[in-house]
């Protein structure tokens, strides 16, 4: 059996525990740096560049986050790691780089980003040939069910998840042309994808599906994104762990 109790035994900081005015802009090697020194979890998103490098952003344009302009397909790594996070030192990780950095002092939750449009098997082996030699915890996820079921048959010894919520913005499910909301929106692709948690969508809670989760499949279910004291406590009646950003979950 998968040993994931560490996915709740501490917080899972939010792309790492960043603080722009402070100059840790989110999934930085600065805001994973604090992370581990403070013992938390860390949740991170990987996208793989246009020649093979999996590497750590989370949107798909470079305009909030970094002084470049655009979409982030279509460009090398070398391309990306040229263009300077704003107002930081920092640039884009790769998925080894953060590894390295770890070095499994903390656990890694790592999503794989998805367009929901043609199936991208290429990142989910990708991703995996990196994780296959780190020795350190680690779980991978995604919203979209088709790459953790190919995660299964890829690398059925790393910890997978799903990402759910109740999709209610089409768009970021391509309007559902490729994956239908129903499934996405009732896990029933279990089957296929096996999963070892689910990370769940906080103003949910508590809910039929969350209550399948914890209760008849008896998998973990961590949730996101914890930001106020409201959240927090929903999170402590009806999850496992919460996944938090924009504030220090052991301030006094």
């Amino acid at each position: 059996m998968k040993d994931i109790a560490w996915l709740t035994a501490r917080p899972i900081a939010h792309r790492g525990f960043h603080a722009a005015a402070s100059g840790r802009i989110e999934n930085s090697m600065s805001a994973f740096a604090a992370a581990k020194a403070r013992g938390f979890n860390i949740e991170l998103d990987v996208h793989l560049s246009d020649d093979g490098v999996v590497y750590v952003f989370h949107d798909d344009v470079l305009d909030r986050l970094t002084e470049g302009h655009g979409p982030v397909a279509g460009k090398t790594y070398a391309e990306l790691k040229s263009i300077a996070m704003k107002g930081t030192a920092d640039r884009m990780p790769t998925l080894a780089d953060v590894l390295a950095l770890v070095e499994g002092k903390v656990g890694l939750v790592v999503e794989i980003k998805s367009s929901f449009a043609e199936r991208q098997r290429e990142i989910v082996a990708a991703t995996a040939r990196v994780l296959s030699g780190y020795g350190g915890p680690v779980v991978v996820k995604s919203f979209d069910p088709r790459q953790i079921a190919d995660l299964a048959e890829i690398a059925p010894e790393l910890p997978r998840g799903i990402v759910a919520d109740d999709c209610s913005t089409p768009g970021d499910y391509n309007d559902f042309r490729f994956v239908p909301k129903d499934l996405l929106t009732s896990l029933d692709h279990h089957a296929t994808t096996k999963l070892d948690f689910v990370s769940y969508w906080v103003k949910l809670l508590p809910n039929a599906v969350s209550a399948k989760v914890r209760q008849d499949w008896k998998l973990p279910l961590i949730s996101w994104t914890v930001r106020n004291a409201d959240d927090r406590a929903t999170v402590a009646a009806h999850a496992d762990q919460m996944i938090f950003e924009g504030f220090d979950p052991e301030a006094v």
